[in-house]
């Protein structure tokens, strides 16, 4: 995906299994990060960093959805655990990941894998998009996001 591409209509499945649209948040801008896994280190602050500027982003209109492959039940767990407020998408299928071209081929150890490279999204209200965040600072994600906003 680019910038100007409006978003796949289909974003995974959410903690009730249900399938969330982008029609779900119409006239809403998004913040849509995909990440590797939950409970890792660098995913967990990621998730941290957007959970502290939450209401930041959410006072500048932004919904927040962070979407991986696990599974329902892992998303559930790690939401809790962190106290996270946003929405967390299941894409067990990797299919979303696969739409927005974020499931690529990865080196770790020598070893070459099929996973999520880690990318941020953001939308405007008609759910184009207008920012791609392709070196995230997991740490400081929420002021990232907040500083390409300004």
């Amino acid at each position: 995906m680019n910038i100007g591409d409006k978003i796949p209509e289909v974003l995974g499945y959410d903690a009730e299994n249900n399938v969330v649209k982008a029609d779900d948040f119409a006239g809403k801008p998004l913040i849509i990060y995909f990440y590797p896994k939950d409970n890792t280190p660098g995913c967990t602050a990621e998730a941290c960093s957007l959970r502290d500027g939450y209401d930041e982003l959410r006072a500048r209109g932004y919904v927040v959805i962070g979407i991986s492959k696990d599974s329902v039940a892992s998303h559930v767990k790690f939401a809790q655990k962190h106290s996270l407020p946003f929405i967390l998408l299941s894409d067990e299928s990797t299919e979303v990941n696969q739409a927005f071209g974020v499931w690529q081929k990865k080196k770790m150890a020598g070893r070459e894998y099929m996973g999520t490279v880690r990318t941020t999204f953001i939308t405007d209200a008609d759910h184009r998009i207008t920012h791609i965040i392709n070196k995230v600072n997991t740490k400081d994600s929420a002021k990232q996001i907040l500083d390409l906003l300004a």
